[in-house]
């Protein structure tokens, strides 16, 4: 079935696909409860744990950080895959220097609303395309789709990449999150399939 809706490619996008994925034109809207929809003026965004500082920002304070764009793919454990997305916002690599995590730390929670949590190990979000958008295909990110915050991990399954975002956490274990606790990979790279399971 992949294979049939992945017809029309061309060979460098179907390479770009993982396996048992398929290509999108749209952009599903995907979550496990309500959409979450803070006014600005309560949003925060901290970071905090095993790090020399921990920081804090308000809506406009975050807004006013160092931007950069990227395009990447994205790829959602449901099987869609979505080529050639734009994002802006905050570079994670931005986010680490101002922190700089003790040398105790082994993996990140990322909290958002309503105490949805994903997990992730250090090394994956010190990749270079790893950011905090804000910014989707040239337009305000929206609610359902995460604003006014998400991360954004593009190497892993896209539920990694947690909408809502509201802080980080640096720990020295692992604490598997949401959707990890129900049974989902704790892992997440689409190029190995590693949808379930440990």
């Amino acid at each position: 079935m992949g294979l049939l809706r992945n017809r029309g490619l061309t060979d460098d996008e179907r390479a770009r696909v993982p396996p048992g994925q398929h290509v999108v034109r749209d952009f599903p809207v995907l979550h496990a409860a309500s959409i979450a929809r803070t006014p600005p003026a309560q949003w925060t965004f901290r970071v905090w744990g095993l790090v020399e500082t921990e920081l804090t920002w308000d809506y406009g304070e975050f807004r006013a950080l160092p931007t950069v764009s990227q395009t990447c793919d994205i790829h959602c454990v449901t099987t869609w895959t979505k080529l050639d997305t734009s994002w802006t916002g905050v570079a994670m690599s931005w986010l680490l220097d101002q922190v700089r995590p003790l040398p105790s730390v082994t993996h990140v929670i990322a909290h958002a609303e309503e105490g949805y949590t994903a997990n992730l190990p250090l090394s994956a979000i010190q990749d270079d395309d790893v950011m905090l958008a804000y910014r989707f295909d040239g337009a305000e990110l929206t609610a359902e789709h995460g604003g006014p915050l998400r991360l954004l991990v593009p190497k892993l399954y896209f539920w990694k990449s947690a909408k809502w975002l509201r802080g980080i956490e640096f720990v020295d274990r692992d604490q598997p999150g949401y959707w990890e606790r129900l049974g989902y990979s704790n892992t997440a790279d689409p190029w190995q399939e590693e949808r379930y399971g440990f």
